[in-house]
């Protein structure tokens, strides 16, 4: 029997994040989940939004047990099989045949800090490639903000990250951005979120 992993965070931040999905994404639709991790927020939004079917993916192919295992305990049917997704390679995902069908939103949470800086750039391009029109991207963790002083909980945070890995961080709001920009994506709305954390929702750039 596969042991369900579970984030603690993933448990505090889930019912939160879903409120505002539910205020941003349409009643139906397919959305792709990057780093999915435990997989406990994948399961949560195919219960909260029972219109959309999800795919759950992670770099790490040791986590797809815990990603299928908190679906079958959720006991959802609107989750594909998990699959080995790395942004940094150059086919989503990695094995296997390219999606075939574009999507309606692409997730991403708690990712671009605790990943080289070129995630960045490969989340933006890969996403820009595998949204369907109209589709958005939502990203969601800790941002620093140049206009806005950092709490001190994100600034010992991000000391702790490159401590553990010196190409770790968080990141700063407008180079994210900025990476966006580059994959024709601009940002539509930033929703501040519990514990210092920001919810992010990039758009096509439509000039």
């Amino acid at each position: 029997m596969t042991t369900l992993t579970v984030s603690p965070s993933a448990e505090r931040n889930k019912q939160p994040i879903l409120d505002v999905l539910r205020l941003v994404l349409p009643d139906r639709g397919s959305a792709l989940e990057i780093a999915s991790g435990t997989g406990q927020h994948c399961a949560w939004f195919a219960a909260g939004l029972p219109g959309w079917t999800w795919q759950p993916s992670d770099a790490d192919a040791s986590a797809l047990s815990s990603i299928a295992a908190w679906t079958a305990q959720t006991g959802v049917a609107n989750v594909r099989a998990p699959l080995l997704v790395d942004v940094l390679a150059p086919n989503w995902p990695a094995q296997g045949p390219a999606f075939a069908q574009a999507f309606d939103a692409i997730y991403c949470a708690n990712m671009l800090h605790i990943s080289p800086w070129a995630t960045c750039a490969a989340l933006m391009q890969g996403a820009a490639g595998h949204l369907a029109p109209g589709g958005v991207l939502i990203t969601y963790g800790p941002y620093f903000e140049r206009t806005v002083m950092p709490a001190p909980g994100n600034t010992a945070f991000d000391q702790s990250l490159r401590g553990r890995n010196s190409s770790w961080g968080v990141r700063q709001l407008d180079e994210v951005s900025q990476e966006a920009a580059r994959a024709g994506l601009a940002l539509r709305r930033r929703t501040e979120m519990p514990a210092n954390n920001l919810l992010l929702v990039f758009g096509r750039d439509h000039g």
